[in-house]
């Protein structure tokens, strides 16, 4: 879910501003890679609205390096209007890293395809002309590095087949296999710092239709490769996507670092690359969808669940997906934190609570009941944090002991009032979730955020009855 084609005029802007501002970018471009300053949250091509992202203050970026458009022609060919330096430059200008997702092969260089097509020249050697991806890999690679992206994920959702919908790559697991390969070969001399990522996989393309997961498959085939440990694997980063349903997100996650790890390949870190639960009931934008109506509550209490169940279950990076609807048709299936008139969503406010209240968080856990979700939270400045929420159609409620008389109370969009215990208790009332027979429960209930100053604290589930928690 990721796919964007600029408008034209944009390119004739920066055709005419261009001469005038690279010298200025690729100067600022040369500065160090900005630091995530412990705030692992991002957004989806943010770039459309400069000032707006800014505001929000994601930590990272993912923009599309489309290579049909760098190269339509042929390799000499080196269009970069489609990624226009200033949203380099302003991403760097706000603290936010930009990772770079390639895709998309130019007719030229596939005997397959355009577009899914399998790069002409694959499995020639890495500093052979004929291989069509290489030669492209590392002139991307060295031309970016001095424009501070240093993190590229190798195409998109290749466990889709191609007679599904999404379908975006027509090669075998072989073949994507060697891409990873060449990407890190041909790349790593021209950027000692690159940083290759794994495409997103679905999950699910899989598991419905009983196959083993792509990335299992996928681990298998590199550890295989006799280059591979010497290679750091051809890769860094394994990467997920994950949408509609909040306790899928902490259960991939888990299942991604068994898998992982089961493959020797433990120093690997995974990151959620696009998340959210996109709503069908916004009286501004009804969506007719045959599962998972949701309205603009769920949408934002999906966010928060996500950020903590990621965090808890060992994703360093969670992205939502995606910033701006900017170019939907009316009716269109939507997932923007901002509408295509550039009105705010609610979970705009919900992403931003996300990144202000859970960056600086050195560790997180999560406890679960038949009525709730908890993450607690650890922060680098000693404050615990208390996330929850109730998972089915009844309210419910937690209780945190502890001897912090004073204490800081968000709901799931930042919104904040200081709390007092009362006889040594904080009593967190959580409402039900919104239920219907086709979902179920797919998101919890909207979400509560207790800050407290320590970390002596106990959680019970009081419900009915008092029950003490169990943090994983």
């Amino acid at each position: 879910m990721n796919s964007h084609h600029h408008p034209a005029p944009l390119y004739w802007k920066a055709i005419l501003l261009l001469a005038l501002l690279l010298p200025t970018l690729a100067l600022r471009a040369q500065t160090d890679d900005s630091t995530l300053d412990g705030n692992p949250f991002g957004v989806v091509e943010g770039f459309w609205l400069p000032e707006v992202v800014c505001d929000l203050h994601p930590g990272w970026e993912r923009i599309i390096f489309d290579w049909s458009q760098h190269q339509p022609t042929g390799l000499e060919d080196w269009n970069t209007l489609n990624v226009d330096e200033r949203w380099l430059v302003a991403a760097q200008d706000c603290g936010r890293e930009v990772v770079a997702i390639i895709k998309h092969t130019p007719a030229w260089a596939t005997d397959g395809t355009p577009g899914p097509g399998v790069p002409r020249g694959l499995y020639l050697p890495v500093d052979d002309p004929g291989n069509t991806w290489a030669a492209f890999i590392r002139r991307t690679v060295e031309y970016y590095r001095w424009r501070g992206v240093n993190r590229f994920i190798i195409w998109n959702e290749p466990d889709i087949t191609s007679d599904t919908y999404g379908f975006e790559f027509e090669g075998s697991l072989e073949d994507y296999f060697q891409m990873v390969k060449v990407a890190y070969l041909a790349g790593k001399p021209e950027n000692p710092d690159l940083k290759i990522h794994l495409a997103g996989t679905t999950y699910w393309h899989d598991v419905n239709a009983g196959r083993r997961l792509y990335l299992d498959r996928l681990l298998e085939r590199i550890v295989a490769d006799p280059e591979a440990a010497t290679n750091n694997y051809y890769f860094d980063t394994a990467s997920l996507h994950i949408y509609f349903r909040t306790d899928t997100v902490y259960d991939i996650v888990r299942e991604t670092r068994a898998l992982l790890d089961s493959y020797g390949l433990t120093d690997k870190t995974i990151w959620i690359n696009e998340t959210n639960a996109g709503p069908t009931d916004d009286p501004l934008w009804p969506v007719v969808r045959p599962v998972y109506q949701l309205d603009l509550v769920q949408q934002s209490a999906f966010l928060v669940q996500a950020a903590g169940l990621g965090l808890a279950a060992g994703a360093e990076r969670i992205a939502v997906y995606k910033f701006f609807d900017w170019n939907l048709p009316p009716g269109g299936e939507t997932f923007g934190l901002l509408r295509a008139d550039e009105s705010r969503r609610p979970a705009f406010d919900a992403w931003g609570m996300v990144i202000r209240e859970l960056s600086g968080v050195t560790r997180a856990s999560f406890a679960q009941t038949d009525t709730v979700d908890v993450v607690r939270l650890a922060y680098t400045n000693g404050q615990t944090g208390i996330l929850a929420w109730a998972r089915t159609a009844a309210p419910a409620s937690i209780q945190v002991t502890t001897g912090e008389a004073e204490a800081t109370l968000f709901d799931q969009y930042g919104h904040a009032e200081q709390v007092t215990a009362q006889a040594g208790h904080y009593t967190l009332s959580l409402p039900a979730a919104q239920c219907n027979p086709t979902d179920g429960c797919a998101v919890g209930g909207a979400v509560s955020l207790l800050i407290l100053p320590g970390d002596e604290i106990t959680i019970q589930e009081t419900t009915s009855g008092f029950t003490d928690l169990t943090f994983e």
